[in-house]
This record gives structure tokens, sequence and C-alpha cells, in this order.
């Protein structure tokens, strides 16, 4: 057994390595380094809570990490870039498990009563009640976005009728069985509050993620990404692990910005989105959304090849349609030959491209696309007049002039990246149909915009070949 202070240094350099781990994450060309940084720490702390923490059931614990850890590897190996946001959820959903398991084997601990008294038994159910709650909250919330991001559920956002006067009521219902909790835990019981408590949270983190739209879904992986760090950090709060809880506020605390700041690029009020109705299915239709907008230019492969090789500058928007494609690759190649020929290419990234927040810096980070080439939407949005050829891969909503044209439809008031200024368009789909918001796209039916038909990665092969 370690002594106390060794696990204290231990946990100390761990928590110091997981803030290096949060700032090389927060820029491409040190999330390697903050990778590392993060896994580092978090085997510190392994190894000190094992060896200092830990007083009995080695073999169990050996083999729940053996099992755990061959799970984790087969799935990070297995997993497809454009699974990843589904696997963020349903991982999000096994640390609200985990603290909902916590929170019930620390209640029914029987050293409970004897170890505290008074005030401070008071003190430890409420934290025992809250991390419940949250971790239930994240785990039935998660486990709906992973449906709703895999495709095994519908997009469209569940209205049930007075659905706020019911979070309300379960609200209430939470904050009553608390209190009753609390007053039969000092008694010796406490077990039926705790578990309709749990049953409830269960539900309300069902119908909280249900009641967003497919639009938003950007912001609930975000926002579930918060939640779990603060089930965490209260599971810290259970057990007095200091080090939990500070990881999990650290957690807690960059989900809740991260959220902050998709809500800012997307014109919303993060309440707005937890009370759901945005994204597919929801609000009212854009401008001209079921009318006829006119008749589409399309364009072959070899056309958007002279037109690439002709241009000076060329600006790439990449959507979730370059990662169902796997295009992302092809892009790359598109991208050097390009350059190759003096050609000045750029990406531009919106911050809710995709599925989740950083889902296009990543597929490009895999292709090894440049760094330096790759700018967020406020970068280069005032570029877009110096622009020749605009290449929109698989997106829709982030290019939406209705956006900043009407106000009142779904996506009124978002800031998208304004392509339309610059000389063509070229935007590759496979159909016509809407993106993710469920709004038609005005940019389509544009003089200046051209439609590259087709899977996106077959298309663009072509358009290589051509090159």
């Amino acid at each position: 057994m370690l002594n106390t202070g060794i696990i204290t240094v231990s946990y100390i350099i761990a928590t110091i390595l997981f803030i290096l781990a949060l700032g090389g994450l927060s820029n491409q060309e040190t999330a390697r380094k903050g990778n590392w940084y993060g896994i580092i720490g978090m085997a510190i702390a392994l190894v000190a809570t094992i060896l200092g923490i830990v007083e009995r059931a080695y073999v169990e614990l050996i083999i729940a990490l053996l099992l755990g850890g061959t799970i984790g590897l087969i799935a990070a190996k297995r997993v497809k870039m454009t699974q990843m946001p589904e696997l963020v959820a349903i991982l999000h959903s096994l640390v609200g498990l985990a603290a909902v398991a916590v929170g019930f084997a620390n209640f029914m601990d029987p050293g409970r009563l004897s170890h505290y008294v008074g005030v401070e038994l008071t003190i430890h159910d409420i934290e025992t009640y809250i991390g419940i709650l949250i971790g239930a909250v994240t785990f039935s919330g998660s486990v709906i976005a992973f449906g709703k991001l895999s495709g095994r559920m519908s997009g469209n956002p569940l209205m049930l009728p007075a659905r706020h006067w019911l979070n309300l009521v379960l609200l209430l219902v939470v904050i009553y069985y608390g209190y009753e909790f609390v007053v039969q835990s000092a008694a010796g019981s406490g077990t039926m509050p705790l578990i309709i408590m749990t049953v409830v949270s269960l539900l309300f983190g069902i119908h909280m993620v249900m009641a967003i739209g497919g639009a938003d879904m950007p912001v609930v992986v975000s926002m579930l990404n918060s939640y779990s760090g603060w089930a965490a950090s209260a599971t810290g709060f259970m057990l007095g692990n200091d080090l939990l809880i500070v990881t999990g506020a650290l957690v807690g605390s960059s989900g809740a910005i991260l959220s902050y700041i998709m809500c800012r690029a997307m014109n919303r009020r993060f309440l707005a989105v937890i009370a759901g109705g945005f994204g597919t299915g929801g609000g009212t239709p854009a401008a001209g959304g079921g009318e006829d907008q006119g008749e589409v230019d399309p364009i072959e492969a070899e056309e958007t090849a002279a037109l690439l090789a002709n241009a000076k500058e060329v600006m790439i928007i990449p959507g979730y349609g370059m990662a169902v494609a796997q295009a992302q690759h092809i892009v790359h190649e598109i991208t050097k030959a390009l350059r190759d020929k003096g050609v000045n290419v750029r990406f531009g990234i919106h911050p809710v491209a995709g599925r989740m927040p950083g889902h296009m810096n990543v597929l490009l980070a895999e292709a090894k696309v440049p760094y330096d080439i790759v700018f967020e939407m406020d970068e280069i949005n005032d570029d877009f007049p110096k622009v020749d050829v605009s290449v929109i891969i698989g997106a829709n909503d982030i290019v939406n002039p209705s956006a900043l044209t009407d106000p009142d439809g779904p996506i009124g008031g978002m800031p998208v990246l304004e392509c339309w200024k610059g000389k063509v368009s070229i935007v590759l789909k496979r159909s016509m149909a809407t993106g993710y918001a469920g709004v038609q796209n005005p940019l389509f039916f544009l003089d200046n915009t051209r439609m590259l038909f087709g899977d996106a990665s077959e298309t663009l092969d072509k358009v290589y070949k051509a090159l």
C-alpha cells in the first residue's frame, strides 16, 4: 500500500497532465501530444488508486480491467470515422451508468451509518442522491443520442403536449423524493425514494434528448460530455476522491463551455436547445422550402476538374456527407494535386459540421490534410468574394443562405459559410434531399452554383483522375 503522501502527489501530477491534455486537444497541431498527456495521467491515477486506495478484491478488479480494456480496444479498432459520434455518445452513457452503480453501492455500504453521523450523513446522502440523479440522466440521454446518431431512431424531435410542464413536474418529483431520501436514510432506510428518483431521472433523460431535433445533435453530444463530467465529479464527492472531483469538474466545465460555443455558432440559446423542438421536423419551413425554387445546374467531374485547375483560390467545405462517403482521403489527394499546380487550397470548417464537435477536423487530420490550410468559419468567411471555386462536400445547413435571409426559419440567424459570394460553388450531393435540419437550401438554385451528383468518393475520384 502506498502512503497518503505518494497518493496525493500522484493525483496532483495526474491533474496537471489532464489540464495539459485539455490544452493540447484545443489545437490540431498539439492534439496528439494532448492525447498522450491524458493517457499518461490516467495511467498514473489508475496505478496510484489500485496500490493506495484499493484494499481487497484485487482479482475481481484485474478481471474487470482486462475485460473493459479489451472491449475498449476492440471498439476503438473497429469503429469507423463515420461512427465516431455515436461511439462518443455511448461512452458517455457508460460514465453515467458507472455513477449510478457507484451511488447505489455507496448507499448500500453497511458501514455508512457508522462512518457518517448527523450533518455529515445528510451531506453524504445529498452527494449520493445528486450523483445518481446526474448519472441516470446522462445514461438514458446518451443512449437516446446514440440511437439518433446511429440512425436506429428518427432524428425528429418528439414534441409531447405540455412537455415543459412535464419536465417541471419531473423536477418537482425529484426534489420531493430527495427530501424523503435524506429523512429516511437517517432512520436506516431510503431505498424506495432512491429507486423512484432513479426511474424518474432515466425518464427525464429520455424525454430531454428525444425532444431535441437532428440539427442540434452536435450540441447534445457536447452537453452530454459535460453531464458525464459532473456525474464523475459527484462520484468523487461520494467516495471522497479528490482526483475524481477535479477531473470531473474539468470535463464538466470544458463540455459546458464547448456547448456554449456551439450554441453561439448556431445563434441559439443553450436553454432553447435543452427545451428541444429544433431540427428535423421542427420549426417552420425555410423561405421557399416547400416551393419550386427553379432548376439546378448539374456539372460533370471533368468540367469540375477544369474549373479547379484554372482557379487561383479554392475553398473546400466538408460536411457529414464527406464522412459518410469516406471521401477525406481522395479530398487530400485532390488538394495535393491542386497545390502542386500552384492553386491556393483552403478548408472552411463550420463549428457544427458533422455530428459532433471537431468531427471534420478529425477526418481531415486522419487523411493527413495539412493543419495550416484548415480554417474555422470566423477566420475565412470574409474571404469568399476572392474565392474562385468553392467545393461543398456533403454539407447543407452550414451553407444555407436562408439562415441569413429568413430570420423566422428553423435555422434563422445561424452563422453560415457564405460560399455564394464566391465566383462558383460546386455542391456534391447524392440527391436534392434536405439536410439534417429538414429545410431546403436556396444555394442549390443560384446562378453561380453547380451540382455534382453522386457518391462523393466516386465523383471526386473521377475529378482527381481528370486533374
